[in-house]
């Protein structure tokens, strides 16, 4: 592990100090934690933007749709008839 310096302000060190205590951690565990969650959700999110551009390029044709809506409903009504 690398070790690096941040700067926080004393809210948001004060905010860190009390997650540290709740969760029963070192402030270094409680921020990694935090650092990769985050940058999980930046690269889902990347992902998701790159999804959308790429249906708006080439939107779905409406009669392939209207045959999973189809399915999707009948699956649907099965389940609640089995219930």
């Amino acid at each position: 592990m690398e070790t690096v310096q941040i700067v926080l302000d004393e809210k948001l060190l004060r905010e860190t100090d009390r997650a540290a205590r709740r969760t029963k951690q070192n402030r270094s565990p409680l921020v990694r934690e935090a650092l990769r969650e985050h940058l999980r959700r930046l690269e889902v999110r990347d992902l998701e933007e790159r999804d959308r551009a790429g249906y708006a390029k080439l939107p779905q044709q409406l009669d392939r749709s209207s045959l999973w809506e189809a399915e999707a409903n009948f699956s649907l009504g099965c389940d609640l008839i089995r219930s």
